[in-house]
């Protein structure tokens, strides 16, 4: 059963997908754990431990087949290539943002992504929008404008978060892969430039591995596991829920996300930026409210 074929939603895919949102909204306090590694090899070992702990599901899952038959198309192959870059780029600001003190930036971005998504289905893929989509992204681009002159600088790891993500959504939605195939696709394509980048650390007698502490080698080998079963709750939850209610539930990650930063982490939220994210979470609302809407406009 397709998310789009669903024609109500099960509790199982609501039990899913709420694990799935839980678990990367709590994904600050994992990164965290890892602050005294280098960001970019943090996500090099993400992606080889990633690529371990997939191959590991799909010979489980036996869905195989799928990744041989993508990997004998080589557009698809490209796109992939192209998707995983955005993927790591995407990772490697959201690590570095975490244990840099940015969590609430962080949760910015991931607030901004659904809105981005309509802006790129709107000039990429020519959608049209619906006024309430329209008078969202006005709220969201007044909150931005807002946050700009009040601080005097860009929210660059928010914005760098949606720049990267907004192109890996649409190229996903081009490849047109299962979320797990889809995914160990670009880690396998992604993996040999990883183990390249580690090896060449270890040459130089550096790396996590074998230097840091056990419990951080440990954290470090867990890696894969912490990105991979989330995707799995995620593809099971995906395909028992409609799309309105998975886009309505996925702001339950960067709410947990300003939660940390805020109330865990202590991060600073002045009352300008605080007017900032009323502007963008009423974005948000209306967002929302359209999303809830879609299902009666259908009928």
């Amino acid at each position: 059963m397709s998310t789009t074929a669903a024609a109500q939603d099960s509790p199982r895919g609501i039990a899913t997908a709420l694990g799935a949102y839980l678990c990367w909204g709590l994904f600050p306090l994992f990164w965290r754990l890892l602050a005294s590694i280098d960001a970019l090899e943090l996500i090099a070992h993400r992606h080889v431990w990633s690529l371990a702990a997939v191959a590991a599901l799909l010979a489980w899952r036996g869905g195989g087949g799928e990744l041989l038959s993508a990997l004998r198309r080589p557009g698809l192959v490209g796109v992939s290539f192209v998707a995983g870059v955005f993927l790591t780029l995407n990772w490697l600001v959201f690590v570095w943002g975490v244990n840099h003190g940015r969590v609430i930036e962080c949760s910015l971005g991931y607030f901004l992504q659904p809105l981005a998504s309509v802006l790129v289905g709107r000039f990429a893929l020519r959608e049209r929008l619906s006024r309430l989509q329209s008078l969202a992204l006005a709220f969201t681009a007044a909150g931005v404008a807002w946050l700009v002159w009040r601080t005097g600088s860009l929210p660059w790891v928010s914005l760098a978060i949606v720049a990267t993500w907004a192109p890996y959504s649409l190229l996903k939605k081009r490849a047109a892969l299962p979320a797990l195939p889809g995914f160990a696709l670009e880690t396998l394509l992604l993996a040999p430039f990883a183990l390249a980048y580690l090896g060449w650390l270890a040459a130089r007698g550096g790396g996590a591995l074998g230097h840091a502490p056990a419990g951080v080698e440990a954290l470090v080998l867990l890696s894969g596991v912490v990105t991979a079963v989330p995707l799995l709750l995620f593809a099971d939850g995906a395909r028992r829920l409609r799309l309105t209610t998975l886009g309505l539930l996925q702001y339950l990650v960067p709410t947990l996300q300003f939660l940390i930063g805020w109330a865990v982490f202590h991060e600073p939220l002045a009352s300008d930026r605080l007017a900032a994210f009323v502007c963008i979470w009423t974005g948000l609302a209306l967002y929302g409210a359209d999303l809830a809407r879609a299902p009666r406009r259908a009928d």
